[in-house]
């Protein structure tokens, strides 16, 4: 027997690892442009004049002062880091299609083609069209990664491994998000704009041999063999509370990430003297890096169950976002930074895999639909996050605009309660069904 056993655990293991590396070379492509493309497009192609009747503080020194005009006009930067998710946002449902139809393998070999095509394009590209352009097209690979490497895991594994493995394959999530944002600054500093990119590329086409050689014959067992309903089943999903709720969190705590990504940087830029280095706008963002790679490993590993889990982490994310506006240095953002960090990662570990147990409650293994639902939700928050946080930071500040995120994550909190099972149903069925049966048996003897 263990012989028999012992082939199957490695094909699995094997899989597992691709899917691992994918999650991380697509977020560190998401990440690495964060520090990058402000000082960039600021360089290059953003032409911010100072205003002589501007409303910054007159302590701010002139080319503070052109920094501060840039943060407020950040409408193309918002644009540029919102178009990958909104592209996202459009191909997901139709790739919880496409794996309904086709399996999981094709969709997921097409996505990391064309993650390598977006990753060349950014190291080529010099216009802001060319870069908006990659960014779209590195958001029709990450819906077909996402999409598709869930549910590979999700039939994979029975459900006692999900809730392990599945917070672990988060971990390629947090590695690229801890590697992205240091490497683009420090290695942009460096080397230039295209060497980071150039790297990736690299990484991405031996990720594409590794597929080519092993995850063929993965996709006879991903395939959907039911008739390709996969539009109708995300709108039969969103009819159930439940999901709704696990869907609707894991869009409010993204976004505090999502709103944070393009605003810090300017935010720096405005407020701090000196100004801050290139190699410093990326590693601003390493605590939470780590808090998300600490949050998305070990919750789901906590004896606690998920809905627990999630609101004691939206709460640490709402404190965390009171405190962050508070911080005068960079070093002061480190704190909050990590709670928020730690925060998202403990959610998306604690809520991912309670949506393949909804799917599995529904019947069949219909995984794409539900993994859908989740990543279009993802999406709505760095599609709209980005553009709505740059027009709010204009109307409001981004100390303010910080402050309502996080009573968001606070005020939405409750609604997870409503994922707490009912224990008290199963004694009164058991104890319907054992009268019953007594009652049965008391027949028998009278007859």
């Amino acid at each position: 027997m263990k012989i028999s056993i012992l082939p199957l655990v490695e094909d699995d293991s094997i899989v597992f690892v691709i899917i691992y590396l994918l999650f991380l070379l697509d977020n560190v492509l998401l990440t690495v442009v964060v520090p990058i493309i402000p000082d960039y497009l600021f360089s290059n192609e953003l032409n911010v004049t100072i205003d002589a009747n501007d409303l910054a503080p007159a302590s701010l020194s002139p080319l503070q002062r052109k920094f501060h005009n840039l943060e407020i006009e950040n409408g193309p930067l918002g644009i540029l880091l919102a178009s990958k998710a909104l592209v996202q946002l459009a191909f997901t449902p139709f790739i919880g299609y496409l794996v309904g139809v086709l399996g999981c393998y094709i969709p997921l070999l097409v996505g990391t083609f064309n993650l390598l095509l977006a990753s060349i394009l950014f190291a080529c590209g010099s216009t802001y069209g060319v870069l908006v352009l990659a960014r779209a097209l590195h958001g029709s690979a990450s819906a077909a990664i996402a999409v598709s490497g869930m549910s590979i895991l999700a039939k994979k594994f029975p459900p006692t491994l999900r809730v392990k493995l599945m917070p672990i394959a988060f971990g390629g999530i947090a590695s690229g998000v801890l590697i992205g944002y240091p490497l683009g600054g420090a290695v942009y500093q460096l080397l230039g704009k295209s060497a980071p990119f150039i790297f990736i590329s690299i990484s991405i086409v031996i990720c594409i041999i590794l597929q080519l050689r092993y995850l063929k014959e993965e996709s006879s067992q991903c395939e959907n063999h039911s008739s390709p309903n996969g539009f109708r089943d995300c709108i039969d999903l969103l009819k159930d509370h439940k999901t709704i709720i696990v869907v609707s969190t894991i869009c409010v705590s993204t976004s505090t990430m999502a709103i944070l990504e393009p605003c810090v940087p300017m935010w720096l830029m405005a407020r701090l003297d000196p100004l801050p280095t290139k190699w410093q706008l990326g590693a601003v963002f390493i605590p939470d890096s780590v808090g998300y790679f600490i949050g998305s490993h070990f919750a789901g590993f906590l004896p606690v169950a998920p809905w627990r889990t999630s609101i004691i982490a939206m709460v640490i994310i709402g404190l965390s976002c009171y405190v962050l506006p508070l911080a005068n240095t960079i070093s002061q953002l480190s704190l909050p930074h990590f709670g928020i960090g730690l925060g998202v990662g403990a959610v998306d570990a604690a809520l991912v895999p309670l949506l393949a147990t909804f799917a599995d409650k529904r019947g069949g293994n219909h995984y794409g639909p539900i993994y859908a639902l989740q990543q279009s939700s993802v999406s709505v928050s760095y599609s709209f996050g980005p553009l709505l946080g740059g027009l709010a930071v204009r109307l409001l500040g981004f100390c303010w605009v910080i402050r309502i995120v996080g009573f968001l994550n606070l005020l939405i909190s409750p609604s997870l309660l409503e994922l707490e099972e009912k224990p008290e149903i199963a004694p009164l069925i058991s104890t319907s069904t054992s009268t019953s049966s007594k009652f049965d048996e008391d027949k028998i003897f009278q007859k």
